[in-house]
């Protein structure tokens, strides 16, 4: 046995220093234009500058992110096919759908980037701060409405937390999908909204939409006067990132090796440019790093669900 763990040992390092050999796939499972596609082919383009090999990014759209998530599942463990996620993939779904494959197995590779989700309100809304909302919703409960992007979304589940941390009743309205929930957000048709910065940015300078509060740790440069939700409600937070990681199975040396390209990438003048830009943190942490980032956010959304009580259908 210990000659076998030496072989292996060996085998996995020798392994890691040749690769990669030939271009690398990255799924991202959404259509492609979106921020989870920028940030995954930016990536992909800096690590196959820094390890010689092309990273190829494929777009497979479906079913939330399953559907890509399901093809890299199943994909040999070598590193030759990775999967571009956000968190909802690895943490929500699994709680919420009956899955053909289990994410939890999926091998961290690092978070590339973080950004907040952010509340929104539109501009006739009478609060513009989070006070003010709270006060509003405790005066008026079940009055105010705030839509999402369907029942179980990130979005959702952050209306749920903020409704129990700040006991208060809001009355959430599910949309399918963020084009017609900001729609009618914009049109005024509801209230509030909770979504990613980088999406609500431009409508925020423009004065089409408030921005009542900041889901991440802290506030973001671009609006330095609107405060961090956990300011008011400790412990408060809410936010998107994008990542890599590869099939269960995958050796750790091989992510190790992913791992420090992207660390490297996210550092690089140019990459750092654009995450200030889209007022995102540059992160490129080690798997065991990511792993621990993962296990904390399913433990903090599969609070909210079972407290909630919410299923999907």
């Amino acid at each position: 046995m210990r000659w076998l763990w030496l072989f292996m040992l060996v085998t996995g390092s020798a392994l890691a220093q040749s690769y990669p050999t030939k271009p690398v796939r990255v799924i991202v499972p959404f259509p492609p234009g979106g921020t989870a596609d920028l940030l995954s082919r930016t990536t992909a383009q800096k690590l196959s500058a820094s390890l010689g090999q092309q990273f190829i990014v494929e777009s497979r759209a479906g079913a939330g992110g399953n559907l890509g998530a399901e093809l890299v599942y199943r994909a040999e463990p070598d590193g030759y096919t990775l999967l571009a996620t956000p968190p909802h993939i690895l943490t929500v779904n699994p709680l919420l759908y009956p899955l053909a494959f289990d994410p939890s197995r999926f091998v961290p590779v690092s978070i590339i980037a973080a950004y907040p989700n952010v509340l929104l309100a539109t501009p006739k809304f009478p609060a513009s701060t989070l006070d003010e909302l709270i006060a509003q919703a405790r005066a008026q409960p079940g009055r105010v409405n705030v839509a999402s992007q369907g029942s179980g979304t990130i979005s959702h589940l952050s209306v749920e937390l903020l409704k129990s941390m700040a006991s208060i009743n809001l009355t959430h309205v599910p949309y399918k999908g963020t084009a017609p929930a900001m729609t009618d957000l914009l049109g005024g048709q509801v209230d509030l909204m909770f979504d990613n910065l980088i999406t609500a940015m431009p409508h925020v300078k423009a004065g089409k939409l408030k921005l009542i509060g900041v889901g991440g740790a802290k506030r973001v440069p671009a609006f330095p006067d609107v405060p961090a939700i956990a300011e008011r409600l400790p412990g408060f937070h809410s936010e998107t990132w994008m990542a890599y990681v590869a099939p269960p199975g995958t050796p750790m040396e091989i992510a190790t090796k992913l791992s420090a390209g992207i660390a490297r990438a996210v550092r690089e003048p140019d990459f750092q440019k654009l995450l200030t830009e889209l007022q995102a943190d540059p992160v490129g942490n080690t798997p065991r790093e990511m792993a621990e980032a993962v296990a904390q956010e399913r433990e903090r959304w599969g609070k909210v669900i079972r407290d909630a009580k919410i299923t999907v259908q």
